[in-house]
C-alpha cells in the first residue's frame, strides 16, 4: 500500500474511533460499571495507587474520557491533564468536572514538550490507537527521566479455566447487554473485539521496553482479565 493511502487508513480509523466514543460519551462511565459488575471503581482505585500522585506533580491522564481516571489524581493536590480524542466525551467530563482541564489530544502526537510530566497514565484506550509502541514512545517522550508510567488494559485470564470461560461466556454476553443499555452498541462489538486482539501481559511489557522503558512490571486484576503494568522512564 502506498504511503499515502496507508496514512490516509489510519486518519480514517481515527476518526471513525473517535465517533464511535462520541455517540456513547453519555452514558460511557454507567456501561463499564455495568459491564464490569462494579469491578471497574475497584480497578480505577488500584491505578490511583499506582500513579501515588502527590501535591503539585504533574501527571497525564490519556485517553482520559470523561474525566472520571483524572478526578482522584486532581483531588490529591496534583496537576492533572486529562486528554482525549474524542470531542463527545471531553464535552461531557467538561460538564461533570468543569475545574478538570480537558484537552483534545492525539495519542501519537501529544501537544506537550519533552518530559514535562512526573507520571503518565492511560486506562482502557492503549488497545484504540492506531500504534500501540508509537504511543508509548510519545508517552515516553512526554514523561521525565525516572517519571512513572501505569497503564490499566484488558488483558489474558492466566488460569485456563478462567481464560475460556471469559472468553466463550462473558465477551459473547457483552453485546446483548450493550444492546439492552447502550445507545450505540454496535461500538462494544468493537471494544469486545479490541480486547480479543490484544497482546498478552508479557506482550504489552516487551512493547513498552522497546519504546524505551524500564522496570517494566505487571499485576494482574480479576485473575488477569486486567492487568495493571507500571514503568519507568
Amino acid at each position: 500500500m502506498p504511503k499515502s493511502d496507508y496514512r490516509a487508513t489510519l486518519a480514517k480509523r481515527r476518526a471513525d474511533v473517535s465517533a464511535m466514543f462520541d455517540r456513547v460519551a453519555q452514558r460511557y462511565d454507567l456501561m463499564n460499571d455495568a459491564m464490569t459488575l462494579g469491578q471497574v471503581r475497584r480497578w480505577r482505585r488500584l491505578v490511583v495507587d499506582a500513579i501515588d500522585p502527590q501535591p503539585g506533580q504533574r501527571i497525564l491522564d490519556l485517553a482520559a474520557g470523561t474525566g472520571t481516571s483524572t478526578r482522584p489524581l486532581t483531588d490529591a493536590g496534583a496537576l492533572a491533564v486529562p486528554v482525549d480524542l474524542s470531542l463527545g466525551m471531553l464535552k461531557v467530563g467538561k460538564q461533570r468536572h468543569p475545574d478538570l482541564p480537558f484537552l483534545a489530544g492525539d495519542g501519537l502526537a501529544l501537544p506537550f514538550a519533552d518530559g514535562v510530566f512526573d507520571a503518565a497514565t492511560i486506562s482502557y484506550g492503549l488497545r484504540n490507537v492506531e500504534h500501540t509502541e508509537a504511543a508509548l514512545a510519545e508517552l515516553r517522550r512526554v514523561t521525565r527521566p525516572g517519571g512513572r508510567l501505569v497503564i490499566a488494559e484488558f488483558s489474558t485470564p492466566v488460569a485456563a479455566p478462567l481464560r475460556v470461560g471469559y472468553q466463550q461466556l462473558v465477551l459473547r454476553a457483552l453485546p446483548e447487554l450493550a444492546r439492552v443499555a447502550s445507545s450505540n452498541p454496535s461500538a462494544y462489538q468493537y471494544l469486545i473485539e479490541s480486547i480479543q486482539a490484544w497482546p498478552d501481559q508479557r506482550g504489552l511489557a516487551a512493547l513498552m521496553q522497546r519504546a524505551g522503558w524500564s522496570q517494566v512490571s505487571w499485576r494482574n486484576l480479576f485473575g488477569g482479565v486486567v492487568a495493571l503494568h507500571r514503568a519507568v522512564a
